[in-house]
């Protein structure tokens, strides 16, 4: 499976508060928190752009990485609980890599370039009030930094996952994380924080029978779980109104301008579409963003070779996409709150038969 740490030089790092007391043990909620935040460090010097498709986002200097606007390079980037609530988390983030010496120079000083984007998990652990703040977005950034490179990534219930919910708060989504390494050297990770109004689509959980999901039969708009999935999330948040996001950082050792990086993030979009079925809705802020190390150059050399050096790469990046994204349904773990049960969806088996 890998994880988007792969790519030499990214580093994650996760915060969470869960129970009355705030604390991150145990799989139950007594009560107040069940959110947290996520911070991708990359090394100094990275490119990144965005890509924003769903209609209800909770973003952050996103505008800053167009590819026609002043600032090349990306400082950090901030996954977070709390709505736009959260989005504050971005400020604890800036301020460490301020103090890191990471940012855009200007006369005085620098400015750190952290976008950031949300996640809507208020009132999931009982209360609506207990949501991210600037110290836990430096928090997370600091255990990024303390982090070893190619360190592994913790996966489920934890960071901007920590709240997350899919299937219209049926089901426990979470953080997941893959990656590929190309042949030509290219090495593309992805994480993802899974909290999306739909389910995980041409896939099944794995105690289901075999050939569960019958795409062939059913068409792709009506996608089946199994019946101890179903029961299990039986009418549990049945009546919970569709606010959700799914969000993932993609990363690459190879050179990309900004431009490319703004098309690889679009091109991540369809990897996004493959795994949840529905996705892009307008309740959702689905939203990729797309890292670019510099560490391997692509093959310029013609035209054509530019052409396709760049369709195997974002090619290659969607696919990890869906596998970050079916792993973070894969690792979220059940929970239960004072605002109700969300119950793990399970490990999920992609389905190859035909369609």
């Amino acid at each position: 499976m890998g994880s988007i740490t792969d790519v030499t030089g990214i580093r994650v790092g996760h915060t969470q508060k869960i129970g009355s007391s705030g604390s991150s043990d145990g799989g139950t909620s007594d009560g107040g928190w069940l959110t947290g935040v996520t911070v991708v460090l990359p090394p100094p010097g990275t490119v990144g752009s965005v890509d924003v498709r769903g209609g209800g986002p909770g973003t952050h200097e996103t505008d800053s990485l167009d590819p026609t606007t002043l600032s090349q390079r990306v400082d950090a980037v901030v996954l977070t609980g709390g709505s736009a609530y959260g989005l504050v988390s971005a400020h604890g983030a800036k301020r460490w890599c301020e103090e890191d010496g990471r940012g855009l120079p200007v006369p005085g000083g620098l400015v750190p370039i952290v976008p950031a984007a949300a996640i809507f998990d208020l009132g999931r652990g009982g209360d609506f009030t207990a949501r991210p703040d600037e110290e836990m977005g430096y928090t997370a950034a600091a255990a990024a930094a303390a982090q070893k490179d190619g360190h592994d990534v913790e996966r489920g219930n934890v960071g901007a996952g920590t709240g997350a919910v899919l299937g219209r708060g049926q089901y426990k989504g979470g953080v997941g994380t893959a990656s590929i390494t190309l042949d030509n050297g290219v090495v593309i990770g992805a994480i993802a924080v899974v909290n999306a109004v739909g389910l995980p689509f041409g896939t099944s959980p794995e105690r289901a029978e075999l050939g569960s999901v019958r795409l062939s039969d059913e068409g792709a708009s009506t996608p089946r779980v199994s019946a101890v999935a179903a029961e299990a999330g039986h009418g549990t948040h049945a009546e919970a109104p569709p606010l959700n996001t799914t969000l993932v950082v993609v990363a690459t050792n190879a050179v990309l301008s900004k431009a490319e990086c703004k098309r690889t993030a679009s091109a991540c979009h369809a990897g996004l579409a493959r795994a949840l079925n529905p996705s892009h809705t307008l309740a959702d802020g689905d939203t990729v963003f797309a890292l670019a190390t510099g560490a391997v150059e692509l093959d310029r050399s013609t035209d054509a070779a530019r052409t396709f050096s760049l369709i195997t790469l974002q090619s290659a990046a969607a696919d990890v996409v869906t596998e970050a994204i079916l792993d973070g349904v894969s690792r979220a773990e059940s929970v239960t709150t004072p605002a109700g049960e969300y119950a793990a969806y399970g490990p999920v088996v992609r389905y190859h038969g035909p369609i």
